[in-house]
């Protein structure tokens, strides 16, 4: 049998997009069908029917609202599916009687092309990305679509590639294209394991040519050169920039006018921080369960609008390396903290601001309403506010924000002008958002409905006095327009010129060539204003096109001024301080530092601080041990953190702080197995650890926690003693290095600048008490039973395990490993046997043990009583 034309028509369209869900529109529904429908319905949870299509079976069909249609979207979306936009091209009426209407796919859309507000997290950019390797060099690009943000970078030679895809861990995109030949490389090279976050899709090697790409980009911005965006010579980074457009042209079927500039991203300029990074040290989501709430973005965001959130997560994700930048903002910050009356007055402009970045994709892609136009309005109207408070500050980075604001007073007229304020109507769909006024001949024919139902009156009183009926009325119903109605008593009244329109069973309607007149002028009146309104808002929508550049950088520079502002909010609320950062300073010196998402978990003046004195000849790598759960882990984060923020224009957590320019920081902590790629803890801890120490510089920050700790105990001591000394004697960074082997103390005194810190831990009988404080000296032990215990083990458990550590310790493991064992097993017994009987002795080395781990500079006079009055206690038992 054959298919219906609309079938064929859907059908059609499918065969031209066979990796995407056809949204099919019908009238007031997108309708989804066969295959489509079945795997849409499921992960939409729609009820599935069928259609009568020609065929012999009905086809399966499924469909949602068109009002509604974003948030079926972005279920789609987010179960991995492309979804294609088939709209009606035309209306019944203007395609004709009978006839099929026009339809085309408008849109295609994937998780790297939503601009749909709905759809989108409000304070994370959502880029699209392409890499294409030449063979020596590697270029990426990355776009946000929904803001019109355009970057390219390239690496050149030897690992460009490798350098690249772990540059896109920081990118963080939705969505990765490249060619088929770098896909191929990629493979090759088992770097597929690097996309954690999202897929990479292979399009054709003729989107990444070089000339279709170069010639592409200079037409999209009418430039004769690419030299202008610094892609001179940078070939690689070109085709990846072209491909990436061309790609976006195919599939968003609009000319992408809010792409206004192409931005090359020069690395050396920013401090690069790898995926390992961001997340140890949780920098927009917590570890634990992917969600804001206990990452420093958290903390840090303080911002009145969406668009300076997303600022303040890039300064976070890329932080400076220029000192002036650098203090460029932390003067800025300062002026806030400073002068709190100045910030709220900030705070209050900011508040009305809606995402307006967001707003421009809308504009390139004529989806813009008449209340997002508003909403531009009403920005543009916070701009002189904005220029006038700060152009006094003494901050130079504020003033040059509000300098180079544009009012755009010609836009912002226009807007006031024509767009009705008041009940503005949320679509363009029936009219009536254009401001009475401001057109003339629109007021006029929207006057012509009002005039005619007044005129209706007055003919309905005329015509009774005229015939003498008294029972007659005029009417409208949307069948059969306009009438007078006369009831059946009075039928023999009506006058020869009354035409019969229709019969009822208490009546009859009439119609008059007067009242025919008037009917045509109402509906063409209608129809009419409509048009008109539709020209004038087309007309709007044009010039808002024109100002897009003007608008985008507004945008940006509001949200520079409310990221700057959420600083100084969250200075001034947790008494951060000023860090000084410059090229004399060499080391990384913080007083009383505090871990700035710790302490927020934490009760007022709970949080103990420490001190750092890190990376003058003295103290390059600080070897930490003691307990777990002693603080170590957070003390070396809290380091981590206080750098990366100073280098972001940030206050940080501290009395004081000095910090060293950074050109990177590193951090391996935690151990987790990667079953999807067969790592085992130990491969991803040393895979970890090579990345660091092929790439880490004497500039660079390294935080190590317990290296070697994934095998064997003389293997993993012999790695991690190997690793101190590469990172002591080769790269001289900065470090920080925890660990439960105690043997590495000894290094202190045999690498330069090698000191050893632990975490003090008080005991008292059998239990021990965590004083989160570091002070310089190794530890002796591990309090790994006593950490067990804490944990809730079982004391019988705990009690056996210092048994058999004491045999252990007293034993030559390399020797007497199966006598030690024999002991233990007890000859085949079930229940444990002890190893040896507790003596004085034992009581007195461990009290002796304690009074050598003692630093007297470290206690408080209250605390060394104490102290003193628990080792009295333990000596008398």
């Amino acid at each position: 049998m054959k298919l219906s034309p609309m079938m064929q028509q859907a059908q059609a369209f499918k065969e031209a997009h066979p990796d995407c869900i056809i949204m099919f529109r019908l009238g007031d529904f997108y309708e989804m069908f066969n295959d489509d429908a079945v795997k849409a319905s499921a992960i939409l949870g729609l009820t599935l029917t069928g259609r009568d299509c020609g065929l012999e079976k009905r086809a399966p069909m499924c469909g949602v609202p068109y009002h509604a249609v974003d948030n079926y979207i972005s279920k789609l979306i987010a179960a991995g599916e492309k979804v294609a936009i088939c709209e009606q091209m035309n209306t019944p009426e203007t395609a004709g009687k009978n006839k099929m209407l026009e339809r085309d796919i408008v849109r295609i859309i994937t998780p790297g092309t939503v601009i749909e507000n709905d759809i989108l997290e409000d304070n994370k950019s959502n880029f699209i990305a392409s890499i294409l390797f030449d063979g020596t060099n590697t270029g990426l690009s990355w776009i946000d679509v929904s803001t019109g943000e355009y970057n390219v970078v390239q690496f050149d030679g030897n690992g460009s590639l490798d350098r690249a895809i772990g540059f896109l861990s920081y990118v963080d995109p939705s969505e990765v294209k490249t060619s088929t030949a770098t896909k191929q490389e990629i493979a090759f090279n088992k770097l597929e394991k690097q996309f954690t976050a999202c897929t990479i899709d292979e399009l054709s090697d003729s989107y990444f040519t070089f000339n279709a790409a170069s010639k592409l980009l200079r037409a999209h911005f009418a430039v004769a050169s690419l030299d202008i965006f610094d892609c001179g010579g940078k070939n690689a980074a070109i085709r990846a920039a072209g491909g990436l457009l061309q790609y976006l042209f195919d599939t968003q079927k609009n000319s992408l006018k809010h792409l206004q500039t192409l931005k090359y991203c020069h690395l050396s300029g920013y401090m690069v921080l790898d995926s390992n990074t961001k997340r140890n040290l949780e920098l927009t989501e917590s570890a634990r369960d992917g969600k804001k709430k206990g990452s420093l973005f958290a903390v840090l965001n303080k911002c009145r609008t969406a668009m300076g959130a997303r600022m303040l997560r890039n300064w976070i994700e890329r932080p400076l390396r220029d000192p002036a930048k650098i203090n460029l903002r932390l003067s800025a910050v300062e002026r806030l903290v400073d002068d709190a009356p100045f910030s709220d007055e900030i705070a209050g402009l900011l508040a009305p601001i809606v995402d307006v970045e967001r707003l421009l994709s809308k504009i390139a892609y004529k989806k813009i309403m008449p209340r997002d136009c508003l909403a531009i309005s009403a920005f543009l109207g916070q701009i002189p506010k904005f220029k006038k408070l700060i152009s006094g500050c003494k901050s130079k980075l504020l003033t040059t924000l509000a300098s180079e604001l544009d009012e755009l007073k010609p836009l912002h007229t226009l807007l006031i002008s024509a767009i009705e304020s008041e009940e503005c109507p949320a679509t363009t769909k029936d009219g009536g958002y254009i401001r009475r006024g401001y057109s003339k001949e629109l007021d006029e024919y929207r006057d012509a409905k009002k005039s005619a139902t007044q005129w209706l009156a007055r003919l309905e009183t005329s015509e009774r006095e005229k015939t003498g009926i008294r029972t007659l009325k005029t009417g409208y119903n949307r069948v059969f327009g306009y009438y007078i109605e006369v009831s059946n008593s009075f039928i023999d009244q009506v006058p020869e010129t009354y035409i019969r329109k229709q019969t009822l069973t208490t009546g009859e309607r009439y119609i008059t060539p007067e009242l025919k007149e008037l009917e045509e002028k109402i509906v063409n009146a209608e129809a009419f204003a409509l048009k008109i309104e539709t020209e004038i808002y087309n007309e709007i929508v044009s010039v808002l096109t024109n100002c897009l550049l003007s608008l985008q950088e507004n945008a940006r520079r509001i949200a520079g001024i409310d990221a700057l502002y959420s600083l100084s909010k969250v200075a001034r609320d947790n008494r951060y301080v000023k860090p000084r950062i410059d090229e004399k300073v060499k080391s990384i010196k913080i007083t009383a530092g505090r871990h700035p998402v710790v302490e927020t978990l934490l009760k007022s003046n709970e949080y103990v601080t420490n001190d750092t004195n890190l990376g003058d000849d003295s103290c390059r790598t600080m070897v930490i041990t003691g307990p777990n759960m002693a603080g170590k882990s957070t003390y070396m984060r809290q380091v981590a953190l206080i750098t990366l923020m100073a280098h972001m224009g940030s206050f940080v957590p501290a009395n004081s702080a000095e910090i060293s320019l950074t050109d990177r920081i590193f951090t391996r902590i935690g151990a987790s197995d990667d079953l999807s790629l067969g790592q085992s803890t130990f491969m991803v801890e040393m895979i970890e650890t090579a990345t660091i120490l092929k790439n880490a510089t004497e500039k660079s920050l390294i935080v190590l926690d317990e290296i070697g700790r994934g095998t064997s105990t003389f293997d993993g001591l012999s790695i991690a003693w190997s690793v101190m000394e590469y990172v002591s004697n080769v790269l001289k960074s900065k470090t920080l290095f925890a660990t439960h082997y105690h043997e590495l103390t000894e290094l202190e005194g045999l690498l330069e600048s090698v000191h050893n810190y632990r975490v003090l831990v008080h005991e008292r009988d059998d239990d021990i008490v965590f004083l989160y404080k570091i002070a310089r000296g190794g530890a002796n032990k591990s309090f790994g039973i006593e950490v067990s215990r804490l944990a809730g083990v079982p004391k019988e458990v705990t009690a056996r395990a210092k048994d058999i550590l004491r045999k252990l310790e007293s034993s030559n493991l390399s020797q007497d490993t199966n006598s030690i064992m024999l002991d233990v097993i007890g000859g085949g017994k079930h229940e444990q046997m002890s190893l040896f009987e507790s003596d004085e002795t034992e009581k007195a080395k461990r009290i002796l043990n304690a009074v050598r781990d003692i630093d007297v500079n470290a206690y408080s006079p209250m605390q060394a009583l104490i102290l003193l009055q628990d080792l009295v206690e333990s000596a008398k038992k």
